[in-house]
């Protein structure tokens, strides 16, 4: 065991860094690239369970679909790659990927609004309905990706900004992941801001916290709804954009990552944005860390664990909300 002592303003603080700097076994570098994997496998999390926190820790409703909903967004980032190779000048082609972000995210908003006013909305304080109808609107939406785009993953190129790393001494940060970073915190700031800064927002968290009320006071909940599930469709958009950075794309590339972002909004707390923050970080340098010293199997086999046994401590998650109607 290595103990790292600071002072701090006349106070010691202790951090334990167990196995990870014995002599000999590992180094400073292997450290930080572990832990900056964890943050970002994290800050993807994040941007995925954004959507979630909205669609399931607000709306209380099970999108099974959600992952289709990150597929949509990759695959429009193909195409619009593909247009810009076929119709824009060279000089031009990395713009496709800025522009694909807000395209995307339009895109998976339309289909989530189609989606609650023709489905959703008829399946409210339904939980397994509308879980077994989302499902099979993923299946649906799998298929047809698979109609249009092949069975085959396709590929989507990096913009050149992009490519390569940023060095820090001996160790090198990909730009790719340094902007899913980035792309993480600005989604937070402006989901934040949407909520707690604007009339439209406060709407929401009214009509979520106690409907009833909402209603008598004037709000129209079949908008707000409609709404916040477009909102939360279109988080879903922007992660499928920023998964065409990690690798090639296909029709369950969103299956990959739902499980993991469920696990996010419980452990973070249904409703709780910061919550999801806590819990996507978490999650995120937890696995890295487990599979650092074993592998992908038992790392995700051993944060299960780490999960079911801290919900068994705090079932409601890291941060729990409280308001009169949830009493």
């Amino acid at each position: 065991m290595v103990f790292i002592i600071k002072e701090v303003k006349g106070s010691r603080i202790y951090v334990l860094l167990p196995f990870l700097m014995r002599k000999g076994l590992f180094g400073l570098n292997e450290i930080i690239i572990t832990l900056f994997n964890g943050l970002s496998l994290g800050s993807i999390l994040l941007v995925i369970a954004l959507g979630l926190a909205i669609t399931f820790g607000l709306m209380n409703v099970i999108n099974m679909a959600h992952g289709e909903l990150i597929m949509v967004g990759a695959y429009i980032t193909y195409v619009i790659q593909n247009i810009f190779m076929d119709y824009a000048p060279a000089a031009y082609f990395d713009l496709y990927f800025i522009i694909s972000i807000p395209i995307a995210m339009l895109v998976a908003a339309g289909i989530g609004m189609l989606l609650e006013v023709s489905l959703i909305r008829h399946l409210y304080k339904r939980p397994l309905d509308s879980l077994l109808a989302t499902w099979g609107v993923g299946l649906v939406l799998q298929q047809l990706a698979r109609s249009i785009f092949g069975a085959p993953n396709v590929g989507v190129k990096s913009p050149s900004f992009l490519s390569g790393g940023l060095s820090v001494g001996s160790i090198t940060l990909p730009y790719s992941r340094l902007f899913i970073l980035a792309l993480s915190i600005i989604c937070l700031i402006s989901i934040f801001y949407y909520f707690y800064r604007t009339a439209s927002g406060r709407r929401v968290r009214a009509v979520m916290q106690n409907r009833q009320m909402a209603e008598c006071l004037g709000v129209s909940t079949r908008k707000v709804d409609m709404l916040t599930f477009a909102i939360g469709s279109g988080f879903a958009g922007v992660a499928g954009c920023a998964l065409t950075l990690l690798g090639a794309i296909g029709p369950t590339i969103g299956t990959s990552y739902i499980i993991d972002a469920f696990m996010v909004v419980v452990v973070g707390g249904v409703g709780a944005l910061f919550g999801a923050v806590a819990g996507a970080l978490g999650i995120g340098i937890f696995n890295t860390i487990f599979e650092f010293f074993t592998n992908a199997t038992i790392g995700k086999v051993l944060i299960f664990l780490l999960i079911i046994a801290f919900l068994q401590w705090r079932p409601s998650g890291l941060v729990t909300s409280r308001s009169r109607s949830l009493d």
